[in-house]
């Protein structure tokens, strides 16, 4: 023992008052202590996920999806989809001049007027054939 006392106290001598135990210490304290917060990493979120829905925190309810109506063939027809609403323009039933409706509107508006439907037709392919 009297060897390594020796040798330690050369150690403190030499490197300036670094204590190998002491490096040796402060390695297994990180060690430790990084096992510790992995532990409660895991403890905490096998905790979240097993919490009744009551306590968890409340979702936002998707909005309701709008509805809108079309004037097709000269009568009003709907209410439709926003995706039955793609397939009626898509199959050319409905056009930016066709006549539109949906809740909030205070009148029926050429659908190239109602930004909504002006966007699907905007997305929407042109028909197979037709040039720009």
């Amino acid at each position: 023992m009297d060897s390594q006392q020796n040798f330690n106290d050369r150690f403190l001598q030499n490197t300036g008052g670094f204590n190998v135990e002491r490096l040796i210490e402060f390695g297994m304290s990180a060690a430790i202590a990084g096992q510790v917060i992995r532990t409660m990493n895991d403890t905490m979120g096998n905790t979240l996920q097993q919490w009744p829905a009551s306590m968890q925190a409340p979702t936002q309810a998707a909005a309701p999806a709008r509805l809108y109506y079309a004037a097709l063939e000269g009568k009003q027809a709907g209410p439709f989809s926003e995706t039955e609403i793609v397939r009626l323009i898509n199959d050319r039933r409905v056009t930016k001049d066709s006549l539109v409706w949906h809740q909030g509107m205070t009148e029926w508006k050429k659908a190239e007027d109602v930004p909504e439907i002006l966007r699907i037709i905007a997305l929407s392919p042109p028909p197979l054939g037709v040039t720009p």
